[in-house]
């Protein structure tokens, strides 16, 4: 299949070099076609999450001959660009022409110097794979569960190319994979039924195949566990060398990493400064007695004792989702009341998150893919795992109070990423790149942005205001940990005192984020720069528009382009 693709591909490619001089906008748009066509026939279960659902029967090729068949993919494209006259193009197709570039740009590097097959063996999580397939409607249950069991049939092959191509992973890593693979046994061994039940015609010919799986999932578990642990001494550190170049691919951004660093560094003292002055009328409300001026003057006791009142409001594991499903609503309500931006009607669902995804982030928001015709989108919330203590829960649940819970339902979903994500599937253009290519730093961005927008215009009054600064310098604290870690040799020790101490976070908050940082490089600074970037949006439209500035119609229009990166949105809203 692969060699028939990376063939097709080259026909198409010189079909089109032997055309006579192409118009450009003509020539762009073939080219992008036929190579995310070919991207997706490639990449089957990429293509299931963005909602093209031809290639939901199977798996990707995890094994050095898929890896090989990217790249060659990947060359023909990035050559045959130069063949485009950028100057002839459209305005939308200058901009994907720029996306795509950069994409096929990050694609060789990913492959060639990254090389995350080799050591990350989260890459062969299959539980995604088989999880896109029953988490939404968008076909007759029983076709779906036709292509599980096709998706079952070739975990082994899976599970053979992770054992072939890791050879010196991070520990971290591995002990992460470990977690999450008892959680896709789970969801294969247990999880399934529900679905297989109401279809009980198929059970003679699936549950065998579910068995197996789960059998070849166990055996793995105890490979990663037995073989691959104890070799597992690879340096989690990407290096300054290669975290620049992938933080230069992530962000596609024209800030330098040092100027990243210093105004994250300055923007930490500048928040806390906000949060003080915020935490003062609190503090004299919650602690009336304290008179005493040099105690007023402690910034980190009024800080301190502010979050820890307000942290006696939490929600738990029992109560967490019919909580946010009420933030939710009122969210909602307060967003269209004050006209901040158009409300999609395509619905939202709050859920629980699976149990195979759990370990990176405490939430995320999961919406309909771009090429899905069911909009469908899940703000999905990870419990507390069983096995931990009664004084780690509490610590996490203070983390996530009631208010901080506010904070984190705007984020996620209103007005954050469900709202973003939803007025993204209504642009159209010539060519899916945009859909297909979206921008963290602009999906991140924009949902940091939106928390401030929130509490900016009073939503929860200066409770709420106290969660979303301290969220604020989480994100700022990302953005300096993702950078010191990789590149600066920042021992765990020195991340979680910055976190604790300068972040206000609780110490099982602090503990996940390392772990996370560890895990990943370049994403944890797409919130930070990229709410920079929207925020110097907004300030240039407001400097061009002065006292005529409508928030309605500035947030609709800079919704209005797909997910680009910022700078892009910013070209195209002509500031």
């Amino acid at each position: 299949m692969n060699k028939s693709v990376i063939a097709l591909s080259v026909v198409i490619l010189l079909g089109i070099s032997c055309q006579t001089a192409p118009l450009a906008d003509e020539q762009f748009q073939n080219l992008a076609d036929n190579y995310i066509e070919s991207l997706l026939a490639l990449k089957p279960e990429w293509a299931t999450s963005l909602g093209d659902h031809r290639y939901d029967g199977r798996l990707n090729d995890y094994s050095l001959q898929g890896v090989e068949a990217e790249r060659r993919l990947t060359t023909a494209y990035l050559d045959s660009l130069k063949s485009v006259r950028v100057d002839g193009l459209s305005v939308t197709n200058r901009v994907d022409y720029e996306i795509l570039l950069l994409n096929l740009r990050s694609t060789i590097f990913r492959l060639d110097t990254l090389r995350e097959y080799a050591w990350n063996p989260l890459r062969y999580n299959v539980g995604g794979a088989i999880y896109s397939l029953i988490a939404r409607d968008f076909a007759p249950l029983e076709d779906r569960l036709a292509n599980v069991q096709a998706r079952l049939e070739g975990i082994g092959a899976v599970i053979d190319a992770a054992k072939k191509n890791l050879r010196n992973p991070p520990r971290v890593h591995t002990e992460t994979s470990i977690r999450q693979n008892e959680g896709a046994i789970t969801l294969v061994r247990n999880e399934l039924n529900r679905f297989v039940d109401q279809v009980p015609g198929i059970k003679k010919d699936f549950q065998p195949v579910q068995r197996k799986a789960v059998t070849l999932l166990r055996e793995y578990g105890r490979w990663l566990r037995k073989s691959l642990l104890p070799r597992s001494k690879g340096s989690f550190r990407l290096g300054d060398a290669r975290y620049r170049a992938k933080l230069r691919y992530v962000l596609a951004s024209n800030l330098p990493q040092e100027v990243i660093l210093d105004r994250a560094e300055a923007d930490l003292q500048r928040t806390q400064d906000e949060m003080y002055a915020t935490a003062l009328p609190l503090f004299s409300t919650y602690f009336p007695n304290v008179t005493d001026s040099a105690k007023l003057a402690n910034r980190r006791l009024v800080i301190r004792s502010v979050l820890g009142k307000l942290a006696e409001d939490r929600p738990t594991n029992e109560t967490i989702i019919g909580l946010a499903k009420q933030d939710l609503g009122e969210c909602t309500d307060f967003v269209q009341q004050h006209r901040l931006v158009t409300v999609p009607d395509e619905p939202v669902k709050v859920i629980v998150m699976p149990e195979f995804q759990r370990g990176v982030a405490v939430a995320y928001c999961d919406a309909a893919g771009p090429l899905e015709r069911n909009d469908e989108t899940f703000f999905s919330i990870s419990p507390t795992p069983r096995n931990w203590s009664k004084k780690r829960v509490a610590s996490f649940y203070r983390e996530y109070n009631d208010y901080m819970l506010q904070d984190l339902t705007i984020h996620e979903a209103m007005p954050g990423h469900y709202l973003q994500l939803m007025h993204a599937r209504d642009f159209d253009a010539p060519t899916n790149v945009r859909a297909v290519f979206s921008s963290g730093t602009f999906i991140e961005g924009w949902a940091v942005y939106a928390e401030q927008l929130m509490a900016g215009q009073g939503y929860g009054g200066p409770a709420v205001r106290m969660q979303q600064l301290k969220m604020q310098l989480r994100v700022i604290i990302n953005a300096i940990l993702d950078q010191k870690i990789h590149t600066q040799g920042m021992t765990k020790k020195q991340a979680l005192a910055l976190m604790v101490n300068e972040g206000f976070q609780e110490e099982g908050e602090a503990e996940g984020k390392w772990t996370r940082a560890c895990l990943t490089s370049a994403q944890l600074s797409t919130y930070y720069v990229g709410n920079l970037e929207v925020r110097e949006i907004r300030d240039a439209y407001r400097a061009k528009m002065g006292t005529q500035t409508d928030l309605k119609l500035m947030h609709d229009q800079m919704l209005s382009f797909g997910s680009p990166p910022p700078r892009l949105v910013r070209r195209l809203m002509g500031l």
